[in-house]
């Protein structure tokens, strides 16, 4: 198993998903602001929110990848183009979990007031920017497939 390029997807797309959610959040189009959500999910205010925000943001994306390499190499995948389209509906569908259960749970437990309403446009916001983290994994997972784990499985020796 390649380690560091599970490790390099995951910090590629949660830099994609880092990068969308912050323009989503520019543009006044969604409260998207993500890594100071959940870093003053530790921190109780935004101050000083940034810093745990980003670590706690880019560890989980870590796991995250590692867990789409893993599903990825039990599913009977055989092109490039599969692994990134799976990759990406797995995106999808992770974004469809958190925004609802930060509409449904999150949020109002949150401690800053800022973040306790949630509301559609931060669900689509989050769906959105978890399409773009399974989409740059998975263009990751492609770029290095003969080197990925899951390769043997798909029939690609």
């Amino acid at each position: 198993m390649n380690l560091s390029i599970i490790a390099l997807a995951g910090f590629v797309g949660t830099s994609t998903m880092l990068a969308v959610m912050s323009v989503l959040h520019t543009l006044k189009l969604a409260n998207a602001d993500m890594v100071r959500a959940i870093g003053s999910l530790y921190t109780r205010s935004i101050k000083g929110s940034l810093i745990p925000g980003l670590i706690i943001h880019y560890s989980v994306g870590l796991f995250f990848a590692f867990l789409y390499a893993k599903l990825l190499g039990i599913l009977p995948i055989t092109t490039v183009g599969s692994i990134t389209i799976v990759s990406t509906f797995l995106g999808f569908v992770h974004g469809i979990i958190v925004g609802l259960a930060l509409e449904v749970r999150v949020a109002v437990y949150h401690p800053v007031p800022e973040f306790k309403k949630v509301g559609f446009a931060v669900v689509v916001a989050h769906i959105v920017g978890h399409i773009a983290y399974g989409l740059s994994v998975g263009i990751v997972y492609a770029q290095f497939l003969d080197q990925m784990p899951f390769r043997p499985i798909m029939g690609l020796q």
